[in-house]
């Protein structure tokens, strides 16, 4: 008697790309939010949680701490890179979410220096550590996550919601500061006020993971798995293969360290040079930069969609470029509007009044500040929109997560995470107020030399190549019909 075989039931996605997209970027916001709290009260916790008496070296403490959680993110990467190869997207960042959430509310109750004397700032430091690991495992999860889930034609679109990710967590975080600093009055949240946005991270998480919980393992890497064909040593196959070494180095050098530079210096420096250098007083600054990040973040979108017909390549470097050479007007500009008043304090970093010690208050031009930095952003949605489609593209699925991961942490986490610590240190080195361009203009031409002469335009990679063509499973999620086989097209994505 003849024997049959049955192909194996087809998953049942109950929900469609939307929803991919809503669950991988709400919780990327959350931790995204999380993390960037401390960044725009450094100034404020350098007051808090290290010893009084110099402030010049106590704000340098403050960002060293900020810098901290950005100096683990690789290793976060490799970390949760390798389980997510190994076990499965949605595990891994179903637990970078927690770890993060329960950082961040931990940092809510820390006691402060006056409390505990030096254990403060060590268990600050801790904290923010936890926070980069788990950071260095939640992006590459969340871009991958979405990536796999979208037709060949479209991830540049689909992904490029993820991306406007980090810029919402930190308006999200300037927001929530903002109305409990002004609801509050300044005493009060100095007193207590500052753990509220903290500990509220906890309830934010709770959310993000009763949305996290509905979703399944994406199509590409159940095939994978399915077939015994993802990896069982993404470090080896990672590190090991020269190959994708390479990959891994011109990824970093010929993208995400200018990518990185260019998102730190557009958001958050913009953000540091407004309310710390110059003076202008917090609701004002957390105004200006807010509204420009309001207003350009719908060209993450814009560009994000251009990529899917011109290519990664071009928008990225273009942004680095275009950045690069005008930074120095830009912020010189900034500096005319901001009417910044007395003299500038070389060692305070700050403007001073006649007995060189007191701060002073800037006059600032709210809507030509808002326009200068609305264009510092847009040239962060170029630079970042496209960045997580082109890094699928770039690396093969087996070992995505973990060689996806690491140039980018060590970008954002290393050469943009740092920019704020060298940023001061060039600037209380030399008294310059426009000293701290120098790093991210030099790292950002580094990038359009590297990325314009090695890095290949990966547009044209279908990554669903990899596990035979487009599934009917992805056609499902993504609202597409199913009949008709699987579709191959040229181009998939270079092999381990």
């Amino acid at each position: 008697m003849a024997t049959t075989t049955t192909a194996p039931a087809m998953t049942r996605y109950d929900y469609k790309i939307p929803f991919v997209i809503g669950a991988s970027a709400i919780g990327t916001v959350i931790e995204w939010y999380d993390f960037y709290l401390y960044g725009v009260l450094a100034a404020f916790f350098s007051t808090q949680f290290f010893p009084k008496g110099n402030d010049t070296a106590a704000l340098l403490a403050s960002l060293a701490t900020f810098g901290a959680g950005f100096a683990v993110r690789p290793f976060g990467a490799a970390v949760f890179g390798r389980i997510g190869d190994i076990v499965g997207r949605k595990f891994t960042f179903l637990v970078t979410i927690t770890v993060m959430g329960l950082s961040t509310a931990l940092v809510g109750i820390l006691p402060t220096y006056s409390a505990i004397g030096i254990l403060a700032p060590l268990l600050l430091v801790t904290l923010r550590l936890a926070q980069g690991l788990a950071l260095g495992g939640e992006y590459g999860g969340a871009a991958i996550y979405v990536a796999e889930h979208s037709p060949d034609e479209k991830r540049g679109a689909y992904t490029s919601w993820i991306q406007t990710t980090a810029t919402v967590g930190l308006l999200l975080a300037l927001v929530v500061i903002a109305v409990f600093r002004l609801g509050m009055g300044d005493k009060a949240f100095t007193d207590y006020g500052w753990r509220i946005p903290f500990l509220l991270s906890a309830v934010l998480v709770a959310i993000a993971l009763y949305i996290r919980l509905r979703l399944q393992e994406t199509p590409l890497f159940a095939r994978l798995k399915a077939e015994n064909r993802h990896s069982t040593s993404p470090w080896r196959e990672s590190f090991g293969n020269v190959k994708n070494a390479r990959l891994i180095l011109l990824a970093l050098f010929g993208a995400t360290a200018g990518q990185a530079v260019v998102w730190y210096q557009g958001q958050f420096q913009a953000l540091f040079f407004l309310g710390t250098n110059l003076g202008v007083r917090f609701q004002d600054a957390y105004l200006i930069v807010g509204s420009a990040i309001v207003l350009a973040t719908p060209f993450f979108l814009f560009f994000g969609r251009l990529s899917d017909r011109i290519g990664r390549k071009p928008i990225i470097l273009a942004g680095c470029l275009v950045a690069a050479i005008t930074y120095f007007p830009i912020y010189s500009l900034n500096a005319q509007s901001a009417h910044p008043q007395g003299t500038f304090n070389r060692a305070r970093g700050k403007c001073v009044g006649a007995d060189g010690t007191t701060p002073t208050v800037a006059q600032p031009e709210i809507l030509p500040l808002v326009a200068l930095v609305w264009i510092q952003v847009v040239y962060v949605t170029m630079v970042y929109g496209p960045i997580a489609a082109f890094l699928v593209e770039f690396f093969p699925a087996r070992i995505r997560y973990t060689s996806l991961s690491i140039p980018y942490h060590l970008g954002n986490g290393w050469f943009g995470g740092f920019l704020p610590l060298i940023a001061g240190g060039l600037l209380a080195a030399t008294g310059n107020l426009y000293a701290g361009l120098i790093y991210p203009i030099a790292v950002a031409l580094i990038t359009v030399v590297v990325g314009g002469l090695f890095i290949r335009e990966t547009r044209h990679v279908r990554i669903w190549d990899e596990v035979g063509g487009e599934t009917a499973e992805l056609r499902q999620v993504a609202g597409e019909s199913s009949r008709g086989g699987p579709r191959s097209r040229e181009g998939a994505a270079p092999t381990a």
